[in-house]
C-alpha cells in the first residue's frame, strides 16, 4: 500500500472526502518541518507510543570503527541519531500467526 491508497482507504473507513484524508494523513507523517505530528515529536527526542500498534522514538549510535570496502582500510563512522520503531504486541500478534 502506498501513500495514495492509504488516503483513499481512510476516505472510505471514514466517509470523509478524499481532501480530508489526505490533510489527516499529511498531519500525521509528513517529514515536512512544522507538518508531521509523528516526525516532529520524535526529531525533538521524544517517543509517540500508540498502544497496541508500537512506538516512534529517536535512537542513537555511538561512534565506531569499520572499513573501507573498496580500500580495506579502517576509518571511523560518526555517531548520529536515527528513526526507530518497535512495533507492540498486538500488531505482533496479528501479524506473526
Amino acid at each position: 500500500m502506498n501513500k495514495t491508497e492509504l488516503i483513499e482507504e481512510v476516505a472510505r473507513r471514514t466517509g470523509t472526502s478524499v481532501a480530508a484524508a489526505r490533510r489527516t494523513v499529511d498531519a500525521l507523517f509528513s517529514t515536512a518541518p512544522r507538518e508531521g505530528i509523528i516526525a516532529g515529536v520524535v526529531a525533538k527526542g521524544d517517543k509517540v507510543q500508540i498502544t497496541g500498534f508500537g512506538t516512534f522514538e529517536r535512537r542513537r549510535r555511538k561512534k565506531r570503527a569499520g572499513r573501507n570496502p573498496q580500500t580495506g582500510d579502517e576509518l571511523i563512522i560518526p555517531g548520529g541519531n536515527y528513526p526507530a520503531f518497535s512495533a507492540g504486541k498486538s500488531l505482533k500478534d496479528r501479524i506473526c500467526k
